[in-house]
């Protein structure tokens, strides 16, 4: 890995860090960073690791002491893929890479129209079309709305009277990277849903590089709208 690209695996493990405190706070979860990772000491919302790590070489017992092991559902990003949690307890629940799109890249004007979600009212509606009967909609809450570089994307039919949500995403802006996440599409999946996210984040953040992390055949997806593999990422979950 070049030293370009190990920086750009940095911001993007610290963009997910700040999306992942994002989220918690608007479940009344605080976590902290410290040096070598970002980590809460309560469990965090449904999809959302207990901890982060922000670089490579972290330290598996001072991490795993910092989060709660004693309920069900402990997880850890190693976002290095370099930890070795199984002594702790942990077993390996999926590996990923994370991905890059360069600032300033191209992008088509899609077919949709897209806008910032600003209300709690069409919150709603973008989460149930993310969620899609999963019953996970709550996920997504109105604080949201009040967190200052997290930018709730969708996309609407340009033709559609009743303004049904069809495609989104959510944006994550740091000091050097925007992070994306939350791709969905209702009619054709992320392949239908990164056009109009890709057009609506090269307006909204022109001179920012995209990063993410995708793993089976969304990466394959990604890679095809134009990302590129940064390194990989492992999450661990706690299996007691």
């Amino acid at each position: 890995m070049t030293t370009p690209q190990q920086a750009l695996v940095r911001a993007a493990a610290r963009n997910n860090a700040e999306w992942c405190a994002a989220m918690c706070r608007t479940h009344g979860v605080r976590g902290e960073f410290g040096a070598d990772a970002w980590a809460a000491p309560v469990r965090t919302p449904l999809y959302y690791p207990d901890a982060v790590t922000l670089g490579p070489n972290a330290d598996p017992d001072a991490l795993t002491a910092r989060i709660d092991t004693a309920s069900p559902g402990a997880s850890v990003k190693d976002g290095f893929a370099d930890l070795d949690l199984t002594e702790a307890g942990f077993r390996v629940l999926f590996e990923a890479q994370w991905i890059h799109r360069p600032a300033g890249s191209a992008t088509a004007a899609p077919d949709l129209d897209w806008d910032v979600v600003g209300d709690p009212d069409t919150l709603r509606a973008w989460a149930l079309a993310w969620d899609d009967g999963a019953g996970n909609a709550d996920l997504f809450r109105p604080g949201l709305l009040t967190e200052p570089e997290t930018f709730v994307i969708l996309g609407r039919p340009a033709d559609d009277t009743e303004g049904r949500v069809v495609a989104g995403a959510v944006a994550s802006r740091s000091e050097n990277v925007v992070g994306v996440s939350n791709v969905f599409g209702r009619d054709g999946g992320p392949d239908a849903a990164w056009p109009i996210v890709l057009y609506a984040l090269a307006r909204l953040f022109p001179t920012l590089p995209v990063v993410g992390y995708e793993q089976g055949d969304d990466l394959t997806v990604a890679l095809r709208h134009g990302f590129e593999p940064l390194g990989p990422l492992r999450v661990w979950a706690y299996a007691g």
